[in-house]
């Protein structure tokens, strides 16, 4: 297992703890995990979770300012904002109107 799967693998498992109705950030799974610089990583790591066993619900993670940047990879034209708003999300145009009202950092709500 390399250092890129041994990241990924603690990614999902962060991914997985984000509750329904709620989303968080590539920033701050990285800052959680005590790799502030690596946002992008944690947006790798999300392109390849649908080739876990498990699911990942990676729709839950989208960029610091509430965009869902990371839609394309997806199946579906709007699936990813589709499971968003099914869970609660307002969305327009790619943005989430509620960010900071369901935005779930792990910091805070896992510790360190």
């Amino acid at each position: 297992m390399t250092s890129n799967d041994r990241f990924f693998n603690r990614v999902y498992e962060v991914v997985k703890l984000i509750p329904h109705g709620r989303v968080t950030s590539y920033g701050a799974i990285a800052r959680y995990l005590g790799s502030p610089g690596a946002a992008r990583m944690v947006g790798w790591a999300m392109n390849q979770s649908q080739l876990q066993p498990e699911f990942i619900p990676a729709h839950r993670v989208v960029n610091r300012n509430g965009l869902i940047t990371g839609k394309h990879h997806f199946s579906g034209v709007n699936l990813m904002q589709e499971l968003l708003e099914n869970e609660g999300a307002v969305i327009d145009v790619d943005r989430i109107l509620n960010f900071q009202d369901i935005f779930w950092d792990p910091v805070l709500e896992l510790g360190l």
